[in-house]
């Protein structure tokens, strides 16, 4: 099977897998966490900790949560920025409300 990857980079990610399991978390490259979709009403969610992607609506109890659990795992400044840098891109989709509501709801131990 053909990979888009370089052998390299592959053996990196499994070696990054394999010390994982401690809880430490290697990933080589940019990383994701909000992918938005429908002007900012929707958006994918990455969850490093998981390996999973979700569809959730940003107003969406479930999307809180699953931000809070990437929060508590060590990521609410780097999601923080891309909710910043999202609303600079599009600032009529909503991002700024978007993070308010993530910020009320104390999901980054404000």
């Amino acid at each position: 099977m053909a990979s888009n990857t370089s052998k390299t980079a592959r053996a990196s990610v499994r070696a990054g897998q394999a010390g994982a399991a401690g809880g430490a978390l290697s990933v080589l490259g940019e990383f994701k966490y909000v992918i938005p979709l429908n002007n900012g009403r929707n958006a994918y969610v990455r969850n490093l900790t998981n390996g999973k992607t979700l569809h959730l609506r940003t107003d969406s109890e479930a999307f809180i949560e699953e931000i809070r659990v990437l929060a508590t795992a060590g990521h609410a400044a780097k999601i923080r920025a891309e909710l910043g840098a999202l609303n600079e891109a599009n600032p009529d989709h909503g991002w700024d409300a978007t993070e308010k509501r993530l910020v009320e709801a104390g999901v980054f131990g404000e």
